[in-house]
């Protein structure tokens, strides 16, 4: 199998670090991104450097699309030192926030932050990276259950991995001619550092969730890092524009 470059932000945590170790363990290598916690970052490309597989970690603000263009030159300046390449191969765009927040409870500063990371930045990064996208590469944007179904305390977040969504649909056919598929993975609730990490640390709201999933449990990030790591193998080349709902039946 001929190895591959994968960029992913927001690697160094949650459900961002398991797509990395688990594209990695198909045999890929990595360049992640994290805005802070850098510890964790490096924690991630040294596991992957012990699998046998080449890692680089990179600053980034995915809310501050003015520093995308110098984030380009110091992907491509990244390829050419570590892989001897001017391109790479798939783009997840995983980095994101969310606020438990009721519709009269979000104020337009929450709104903004919300946008400008989960939307504006999500569009604008792919439009600064695709130049040195290769053809043939793969685009995963991560959505989210939310934009299916109500959710309490989400009306700011789902309308905008709904817009998300609506991209990924879009970008399948503009970026069709060079043989590049974008799809979108959704996940359900699952175990991170999301909301001050209320799916995974509170007893209570886990248990409830998990009683309305067929499968008696919330989703743990490697549900979702093997999931988008068998949407980048080559086995997967067909599925296009598609939205590929990871929540273990929840809501069904």
């Amino acid at each position: 199998m001929f190895m591959k470059i994968a960029l992913i932000t927001g690697g160094n945590r949650g459900i961002g670090r398991a797509i990395a170790l688990s594209t990695a363990a198909k045999g890929h290598d990595i360049l992640l991104t994290y805005k802070s916690h850098k510890e964790e970052a490096e924690e991630v490309t040294a596991l992957i450097e012990e699998r046998g597989r080449k890692a680089v970690a990179l600053p980034l603000d995915v809310s501050d699309t003015k520093s995308f263009t110098t984030f380009r030159e110091t992907v491509k300046q990244t390829l050419r030192d570590i892989w001897k390449r001017e391109t790479f191969d798939f783009l997840v765009n995983n980095g994101g926030i969310g606020f438990y927040l009721s519709f009269t409870q979000t104020t337009e500063a929450h709104f903004d932050q919300l946008a400008n990371v989960n939307f504006k930045g999500v569009f604008f990064l792919i439009q600064t990276l695709l130049p040195l996208i290769a053809d043939g590469g793969r685009i995963i944007n991560v959505s989210s259950l939310t934009a299916r179904t109500f959710v309490p305390n989400h009306t700011a977040y789902a309308p905008l991995k709904a817009a998300v969504e609506v991209l990924t649909r879009y970008l399948a056919v503009e970026l069709g001619p060079r043989g590049i598929t974008v799809n979108v993975v959704a996940p359900g609730p699952t175990a991170t550092d999301y909301g001050e990490g209320l799916v995974r640390d509170n007893a209570a709201v886990n248990q409830q969730l998990a009683a309305q999933t067929p499968l008696g449990r919330v989703g743990q990030p490697e549900d979702i890092g093997a999931l988008v790591a068998v949407l980048l193998s080559e086995e997967t080349y067909w599925v296009n524009g598609q939205r590929i709902e990871a929540t273990g039946g929840i809501n069904l």
